[in-house]
């Protein structure tokens, strides 16, 4: 047993993923605060989207991985209650679901929009919770599910209904890799990881044992650290700019630089944390109504330079090339990718050799 545990391929290294920076970032963040409510990967096949959630439930000390599948029922994804034990012999068993086995870990959920809505809310539920609550027949029992939620989706097969997509925290858009030099990088390591997974991540396992120690120093540190009011108006003006809805944008983005200002080892968030979180908040929760009222024009980056405010969503009406707006009629918002209604002309139906006529 011991000789097949030595020899077994172990999980690609979290610290070797090349170009994802981003990708790392976001997934450190609710690493560190699951209440963030989980990161939505976007992103066509081949760019690391399951191999980078895989690498973080690494990475957490006995951190269980457990995936979702697309035709698990709401029951095997929140548990049920055995009512006939209770009428039996007055015992009330929970079978517990895939968010309890998930609890301390990572959930997984690949092609997450092609899941039922129904399933998608009870587990952002969940998520954003921390507590799962499963009732049948009128009694209920809650159980803590503390996990970290990871979902991927291809944009090519299908999107997220709004409703649902802002109940994630946090966005990453992947796109592939067109840089030569870092698609060459990105070859190598995979290369030298299917030849030698050991040796890959032997040559990382000091760096993972390091961040897997700020990270566990980070959630420890997170209810000394508090928000000052200038990094509330920040949070409020980034988000004014995008134009969302609510203020769960702003939540998600004070946590959010409430967790990197814990993973830089700092005692207080500041502006500049709440910056360098702000499009992964914000990304998949601008509207068509943004406007630019109260946002910074230059935000300092983590490194101190001026950094442009969020881009702003295209406007409704728009110019032509002489700079006047068109008087084009806006486009239906009905199902996306749905056609207006167009016009087909009829033709007459001839009747066909061999069939009696129709009777009157």
């Amino acid at each position: 047993m011991t000789e097949l545990m030595a020899t077994r391929p172990k999980v690609f290294p979290f610290t070797a993923l090349v170009g994802q920076q981003t990708l790392q970032r976001a997934l450190l963040l609710v690493a560190i605060d699951p209440g963030i409510g989980g990161v939505l990967i976007s992103g066509p096949r081949g760019t690391a989207k399951s191999t980078a959630a895989r690498a973080l439930a690494d990475l957490l000390p006995q951190a269980p991985f457990v995936t979702l599948p697309l035709a698990a029922s709401l029951e095997q994804l929140v548990g049920t209650l055995n009512v006939e034990d209770v009428l039996r012999d007055g015992q009330l068993r929970l079978a517990p679901g895939l968010v309890a086995r998930a609890h301390h870990g990572v959930l997984y959920v690949d092609e997450v929009n092609l899941l039922p809505d129904a399933l998608v809310d009870a587990l952002l539920d969940v998520a954003a919770s921390g507590v799962n609550t499963v009732e049948r027949d009128g009694i209920s029992q809650q159980h803590a599910a503390r996990f970290v939620l990871v979902g991927t989706m291809n944009p090519e097969e299908g999107e997220l209904r709004p409703q649902l997509l802002d109940r994630f925290g946090l966005l990453v858009a992947l796109e592939n890799q067109r840089d030569p030099t870092e698609r060459q990088a990105i070859l190598q390591v995979r290369l030298a990881f299917d030849d030698a997974p050991q040796a890959l991540h032997a040559s990382h396992a000091e760096a993972l044992q390091n961040l897997a120690v700020q990270v566990a120093t980070a959630r420890a540190a997170l209810p000394r650290l508090a928000w000052s009011d200038a990094v509330l108006a920040r949070a409020a003006q980034w988000a004014l700019s995008a134009g969302v809805d609510g203020v769960r944008a702003d939540l998600v983005m004070l946590r959010a630089a409430r967790a990197w200002a814990a993973l830089q080892g700092r005692q207080a968030v500041t502006v500049e944390d709440v910056d360098v979180v702000a499009e992964l908040a914000l990304a998949h929760r601008r509207t068509d109504a943004s406007s630019g009222g109260g946002a910074p024009h230059q935000a300092s980056g983590p490194d101190g330079a001026a950094k442009p405010s969020p881009p702003r969503a295209p406007s409704e009406k728009q110019s032509d090339s002489s700079g006047s707006p068109s008087s084009a009629t806006p486009q239906p918002r009905g199902d996306w990718g749905a056609l207006p209604p167009q016009p087909v002309a009829t033709t007459r139906v001839h009747t066909v050799a061999g069939w009696p006529a129709k009777k009157a």
